[in-house]
């Protein structure tokens, strides 16, 4: 006799089972459109010297970012 694992919880994006442990760490997707969404975002976070950390969009934008303040050509 098998028993059937009923999950409570469903990804908000393909309505697929959502494990409990990653439900209870803030995910509300299942793995594969988790991964899926990640993938989509083009956006790093980088520090700056001396500062707190921002997030850079534009790769020309982390050309010199963290050289203390200096201008870089």
């Amino acid at each position: 006799m098998t028993t059937l694992k009923t999950y409570k919880y469903l990804c908000i994006l393909c309505t697929d089972d959502v494990a409990e442990g990653r439900w209870n760490a803030g995910y509300r997707t299942c793995l594969e459109c988790g991964e899926k969404s990640a993938r989509e975002r083009l956006f790093t976070i980088v520090p700056m010297h001396k500062s707190n950390y921002i997030a850079c969009f534009n790769k020309d934008d982390l050309i010199g970012i963290n050289t203390k303040g200096g201008l870089v050509r």
